[in-house]
């Protein structure tokens, strides 16, 4: 099985390094939303199954299976990952299709690089 890359691209939407300079308030909340909902083993295999989908998006029902978690759990997660702005969902039917929000990821990213 080929391994594949995720490239992400840093953007300026979200907050500075937390190098460059002190975080006021609403930056320092805004990362940490982003930081805390990537802090559970559980939602880190989820972003990983979403960048390794050919598609780039996953259906719910297609993690069930590969966390080993029951369909209400992964729904726990996924909604957590949705409101920290990590991922989104396409409802098609009954079912939700899951991609990654890129740009957050970038965004988080940008803020843990180092000054030049």
């Amino acid at each position: 099985m080929a391994k594949r890359v995720v490239t992400i691209e840093p953007t300026d939407r979200c907050c500075p390094s937390v190098l460059a300079s002190p975080l006021d308030a609403s930056q320092a909340a805004e990362l940490a939303s982003g930081f805390t909902a990537l802090a559970d083993p559980v939602r880190l295999r989820v972003l990983s199954i979403l960048a390794a989908a050919p598609e780039g998006e996953v259906c719910v029902c297609d993690f069930v299976e590969p966390l080993g978690k029951s369909q209400p759990t992964v729904s726990h997660h996924l909604k957590i990952l949705s409101e920290a702005g990590l991922v989104g969902g396409d409802r098609r039917g009954k079912w939700v299709w899951y991609s990654l929000n890129r740009e957050r990821l970038a965004d988080l990213q940008a803020a843990l690089q180092p000054v030049e």
